[in-house]
């Protein structure tokens, strides 16, 4: 399996070379062919009954049928089409609460089961960004909020940004109704004790006026930390209750007291406020609050969160999880040159890919596995872990990834 894999993983190479050779922006953002011309989860976006889009689709009963396609590429994307969320059993309220999860190989099924009581909910919501990639015009984008069970505005939250890989969205992580998978595992780690919950926002990761998931350039996802550190962080944590908004209020962004109710009248006090607020105070309150922020992503929001989440956020974000990521996530020497004059903690680095992946496999292990041997700054089974299993670049190793990455974070 591991040949077959490395040989699919040359021709997908070579193919990415050819194709960077045809205009692509600059050659660090070249995506290889397995990220650059992949379509990833063009057919895995979860819907509201805890199904995958590839269910309901012509690809997932060919893939049923055992027929997987001749092209290497569209074999790829095949491989990362797999449904993994049947339609969730409803969670009894007789079991003892008692916390027993821990990093795992597999999700305990009392952990992915459906809470219909002391339950977290999950909302849509749109901000005001920029067309970082392009001519910085403004551009309306769109992220999905778990907010935990019993959410009180008066009680900070930790928050963890969670992203999605190179053919997905927002809703990529199937964060779009009470069934989502991500929602069932945050609300049972919080009902049995195992985690004090927190907020979870899955945005877009293109940071450029075409944000969709298809026919977009996929160069706009390493412009992303400029939305991520001033406008969406700004927006989520001056919103809901998190570590900074008292510091991000006494900046000017009072979004929290201020909210009417009348959504137009909100967007159009919030546009002033940010306007008018310290710049550099709103980047101190974020930055005084960083021990409560969290990133992590599958394939694409793997590479998101090394390259910009450690390489340029980290000042922003103290705890990071890559599962699977991406050929173009910077490898471990270049993650240390970044860091040698890095002066914040970094709290906890994990990291989880199938040893089958022949898409993330070796670029996840050059860019994570040997990081505590080359950067000081990680030190194995203190603030890093690596987990490789048998496994495919597919939601059975991101869902688990979620699963353990969630019990690590904040600790």
């Amino acid at each position: 399996m591991k040949k077959k894999s490395l040989k699919r993983l040359g021709i997908l190479m070579i193919t990415g070379l050819l194709l960077a050779g045809c205009g692509a922006q600059t050659a660090s953002n070249v995506t290889s062919a397995s990220e650059s011309t992949l379509q990833e989860g063009k057919n895995d976006q979860d819907t509201e009954d805890g199904t995958s889009a590839g269910d309901q689709n012509p690809a997932s009963e060919q893939k049923e049928e055992n027929t997987m396609p001749n092209n290497p590429i569209d074999e790829a994307i095949a491989l990362e089409t797999s449904k993994v969320d049947d339609a969730p059993v409803e969670a009894t309220t007789e079991e003892e609460r008692i916390p027993t999860a821990e990093i795992s190989d597999k999700i305990p099924i009392k952990y992915i089961n459906l809470r219909v009581t002391d339950c977290g909910k999950i909302e849509k919501i749109t901000y005001t960004s920029y067309d970082y990639f392009g001519d910085g015009g403004e551009v309306e984008k769109a992220a999905n909020i778990y907010l935990p069970a019993g959410y009180d505005p008066a009680k900070q939250y930790n928050v963890l940004y969670l992203m999605h890989g190179i053919g997905g969205d927002e809703n990529e992580w199937g964060m779009t109704g009470s069934t989502s998978r991500v929602k069932c595992i945050m609300d049972n780690l919080s009902y049995y004790g195992d985690i004090e919950s927190f907020i979870v926002v899955t945005p877009n990761g293109r940071s450029a006026a075409n944000h969709a998931a298809n026919g977009s350039d996929f160069n706009s996802f390493y412009v992303f930390g400029q939305e991520l550190r001033n406008d969406l962080m700004p927006y989520i944590e001056s919103h809901y209750s998190t570590y900074a908004s008292e510091a991000l209020a006494k900046a000017g962004l009072d979004a929290i007291t201020n909210q009417t109710g009348d959504a137009e009248a909100d967007k159009a006090a919030y546009a002033a406020q940010k306007a008018g607020a310290d710049k550099e105070a709103i980047n101190k309150a974020l930055q005084d609050s960083r021990d409560h922020r969290a990133m992590a992503g599958l394939s694409m929001g793997g590479m998101q969160t090394i390259n910009i989440g450690i390489g340029e956020c980290v000042d922003l974000i103290s705890y990071f999880g890559a599962f699977s990521a991406a050929p173009t996530s910077n490898p471990a020497a270049k993650t240390n040159g970044i860091l040698k004059d890095n002066t914040y903690p970094i709290h906890y680095f994990y990291n989880i890919c199938g040893t089958e992946d022949g898409i993330a496999y070796a670029s996840a292990s050059a860019a994570a596995k040997t990081l505590p041997i080359v950067c000081d700054q990680f030190v194995d089974g203190e603030n890093f872990m690596w987990q490789e299993l048998p496994g495919n670049h597919d939601f059975n190793i991101w869902y688990l990834g979620f699963y353990n990455f969630a019990q690590i974070a904040f600790k």
